[in-house]
């Protein structure tokens, strides 16, 4: 029988943290698959740092415990390397604080978040501008590469021309350079009290945060510098 869970990632911890917490005077029941899924699904969430909506299928029958308790709690005791579409993990419960035996779970897992497709054509260096944009629910452990509906803003610039109705990815938008290759850049370096202010060429493109190659036409000796500004580096000890 498949059984797939549909909760939201809100609705997943919030399952799991009852099952930890036994409620005073409630009666013992027992353990629903609904109640295992979402608890496993809490904690490989939080293990991971998931963001999104983490879906979760056993691909084998699951059997129940067959004792009822107050209070049940799941424990993953061997995680995945990495969260993805397929996953093997151990876990026991816990009955009232009393272990169960050990089992091993196949998962088949969807994490859905929202996700850039391009509304329109897209040419290459032009502004990114979520007007030209759609947010569409997307897989993320599926779609690896996609980008979040959450990233992106006028720093970035498109990378490369992108089709209609096609998914953006990292590799489709890149920050957009405050420094440009072959240009004269302003460096400032400072050693405690003495700061040094000099002319410098730049040996690379770079936008802001990223460190690049510069050159002191003087001495002819190339050094790295972090770009802060429009033509602006600087030299950190």
């Amino acid at each position: 029988m498949r059984i797939f869970s549909p909760l939201s990632l809100l609705g997943v911890l919030a399952l799991g943290l009852a099952a930890a917490e036994p409620v005073p005077g409630a009666a013992a029941g027992p353990y629903t698959q609904e109640q295992f899924v979402a608890a496993v699904g809490s904690d490989l969430s939080s293990h991971f740092n998931l963001e999104g909506e983490l879906q979760l299928e056993l691909l084998r029958p699951w059997s129940a415990p067959e004792r009822a308790a107050q209070s049940w709690q799941v424990e993953i005791t061997e995680y995945p390397a990495a969260p993805a579409s397929s996953m093997m993990v151990r876990c026991r419960v816990r009955a009232d604080g009393a272990l169960g035996a050990e089992q091993t779970l196949v998962l088949r897992a969807a994490l859905w978040r929202d996700a850039w497709y391009a509304r329109q054509p897209l040419t290459n260096g032009i502004h990114f501008d979520p007007a030209l944009l759609d947010a569409r629910r997307t897989d993320f452990l599926r779609e690896r590469d996609a980008l979040p509906a959450t990233a992106g803003d006028g720093s970035y610039d498109f990378a490369r021309g992108v089709l209609a109705g096609r998914l953006l990815g990292w590799r489709d938008v890149a920050r957009r350079p405050l420094v440009r290759k072959g240009e004269v850049v302003d460096v400032s370096a400072s050693d405690g009290l003495l700061t040094v202010n000099l002319k410098a060429l730049a040996l690379q493109n770079g936008a802001r945060g990223e460190t690049i190659t510069v050159r002191n036409p003087d001495s002819k000796k190339d050094f790295s510098a972090f770009v802060i500004d429009e033509n602006r580096v600087q030299v950190r000890f």
